[in-house]
């Protein structure tokens, strides 16, 4: 009788009596869970916040380099420009039997000088911002949006200096081909390029230069295509894309030193 008694009595006394104990092991159980994920968070945190800093220094001199690069070229178009200015006077009311030392620099700058009219912007930090995604550490809205504008600047550039090269091939080598003076430029180029040719230009030296084949010289022919060159290749590429990506380089720069705090 006591027995089957006992038997249909609750068995919740051990339960009742640890309740306590299990909630408090419970609690602890779940304290650590969340500090450990959010110790692994923070570190998450901190390791992005370091990938994004040493990401922001590198693009920082990347765009550094490239903004003194950038006007050194623009120095050299307009250089470029002031000699196919002085060339289509020259072919408008001058002799073609002419020599002078000034006829010889402007017609090597007007047809044949390109290295210090090019520019190729140094794409290496920022193409790894695109192809890896790592664009996502810079949580600034306006720096995310600048990056875009370089690359679509940049891509402008290409484009432009693409139809340049393509216009220079037609219309420009031919013409620096037939009337080089090659013998006048074999002496200057002796020893160096762009160097020898500037201190020529600075110094009281003087080798002798002439046209070739003047006789072939198509006045007209020539004027338009110095001026097509001229105005809607080399000038407007300084005017228009060149401009864009000084005003875009300057304004991530700027982004970069503020949100980084970047010197």
């Amino acid at each position: 009788m006591n027995d089957s008694f006992e038997s249909k009595q609750p068995k919740t006394k051990f339960f009742v009596g640890n309740w306590k104990k299990y909630l408090f092991e419970f609690s602890l159980l779940f304290l650590a869970v969340f500090l450990g994920f959010f110790a692994d968070s923070l570190r998450e945190d901190n390791s992005e916040k370091k990938l994004a800093y040493e990401l922001a220094k590198s693009f920082y001199e990347e765009l550094l380099n490239d903004s003194v690069t950038v006007l050194s070229k623009i120095d050299g178009r307009l250089k470029k420009e002031k000699s196919i200015d002085y060339m289509i006077t020259f072919l408008k009311d001058s002799s073609l039997q002419a020599s002078s030392k000034s006829l010889s620099i402007n017609f090597l700058w007007a047809t044949t000088v390109r290295t210090p009219v090019i520019f190729t912007p140094r794409t290496v930090v920022l193409e790894q911002l695109k192809s890896s995604g790592s664009l996502r550490y810079f949580k600034n809205q306006r720096l995310q949006k600048l990056v875009g504008d370089l690359f679509v600047s940049i891509e402008y550039i290409h484009e432009r200096q693409e139809l340049e090269a393509t216009v220079y091939k037609e219309y420009i080598q031919p013409m620096m081909i037939n009337h080089m003076d090659f013998e006048f430029q074999r002496k200057l180029f002796s020893t160096g390029i762009f160097d020898r040719l500037a201190n020529y230009e600075d110094s009281d030296e003087y080798i002798p230069f002439h046209l070739s084949q003047p006789e072939r010289i198509n006045r007209v022919t020539y004027i338009n295509a110095l001026s097509y060159y001229q105005t809607n290749n080399i000038k407007s590429t300084r005017m228009i894309p060149f401009e864009d990506y000084v005003r875009v380089n300057a304004a991530l720069l700027k982004e970069l030193r503020y949100e980084f705090k970047l010197t």
